[in-house]
């Protein structure tokens, strides 16, 4: 029998200090998160140099608290891993940091994890039987990518956005029409007291790239609607734009997602990100993957939230294939999946 692999996980890559013991990639022996929302709903937004403050105030505090509901302590361990990228370089800076330092004393081997990979890495926490091949469409505040997941740290990018990703698009037009931040779930919670076909918004197609996204061009559609009734002396109703908004996205989002998975004899498909906790698009791609008998996966939406038990649970296969960093690993904000 294999020896049980428990690694320590690190987190940092945008607004949430997080840390997590994960054992054999797949059981979850704590998950700590630290979120700074509350602090960046001041400023309408995430503001970059007061987050990378934050973690650094709260990433050791993070990471004791993880190993301390784990029961375990860091001797414990088999490996740490972090984030090393995409994400703001700053907050990327303070977890690779820590983890560099954490594995340096404790002479454990480093693992570098893509923040992508984390989150189709999600699926496999509460999807115990879950295997590649299968299809994954990541959808958060910065990524919208459509992946072919082959095998275990091998993936073929299919589309992505050519602008806004989905989450973008959910916090601007959160902004338009007053919710104020985070989008995602007030658009949703607004969404459920309006009409979906109350207002035709356009559903973008990209020429050259038949599985790639842009949402530029409908949160322009809804300002324009906006001001299109302030112009007129109209009034409007937000209910119904959150609601005509979000079943646009998920159109979108659906119809690219099932055509992929036809196209690509995969019969498996998950959602991964932030933006796939919203509860509408949950049930809209339950409904296609039923209509085309695929098998739905989706994490749940403590999991779709960046967070370190989906890195613990991505670094496991990096664990086993022998990929370890070396000392000079450093935070890479514009990093490619696939990339090393």
């Amino acid at each position: 029998m294999d020896k049980d692999v428990v690694i320590l996980a690190i987190e940092s890559s945008c607004d949430e200090t997080a840390a997590a013991v994960v054992k054999n990639g797949r059981e979850v022996l704590s998950n700590v998160i630290s979120s700074q929302i509350d602090l960046h709903t001041l400023y309408g937004g995430v503001v970059p140099e007061i987050a990378s403050r934050k973690h650094i105030e709260r990433i050791n505090q993070v990471i004791d608290e993880a190993l301390d509901k784990a029961g375990m302590a860091l001797s414990d361990m088999d490996a740490i891993a972090v984030t090393y990228g995409p994400g703001l370089v700053g907050a990327l800076l303070v977890g690779v940091s820590a983890a560099k330092a954490i594995a340096y004393a404790a002479k454990k081997p480093l693992i570098a994890v893509h923040h992508i990979e984390g989150h189709i890495s999600a699926n496999y926490i509460e999807n115990k039987e879950l295997e590649p091949p299968f299809m994954c469409l990541v959808i958060s505040g910065g990524h919208t990518h459509l992946v072919n997941v082959a095998d275990y740290g091998k993936y073929e990018i299919l589309g992505k956005t050519r602008d806004d990703a989905a989450g973008e698009a959910f916090d601007k037009v959160a902004r338009a029409i007053g919710l104020g931040y985070p989008g995602g779930p007030k658009i949703e919670k607004k969404a459920h007291e309006g009409d979906p076909t109350a207002i035709k918004f356009p559903r973008a197609v990209v020429a050259d790239g038949p599985y790639d996204f842009s949402f530029s061009g409908l949160k322009s559609a809804v300002l324009n609607y906006i001001n299109g009734c302030k112009m007129k002396d109209e009034e409007y109703s937000e209910a119904d734009i959150a609601a005509s908004f979000q079943q646009a996205v998920s159109d979108v989002l659906v119809e690219h997602g099932m055509r992929a998975a036809k196209t690509e004899h995969v019969k498996k498909f998950a959602i991964a990100g932030g933006v796939a906790s919203n509860g509408t698009l949950r049930e809209a791609f339950r409904r296609a993957c039923e209509e085309n008998r695929f098998t739905f996966y989706h994490p749940s939406p403590i999991l779709c939230t960046d967070n370190a038990a989906m890195i613990g649970a991505a670094a496991y296969y990096e664990y086993k294939a022998g990929n370890f960093a070396d000392w000079s690993l450093n935070a890479v904000p514009n990093l490619k999946l696939g990339e090393r």
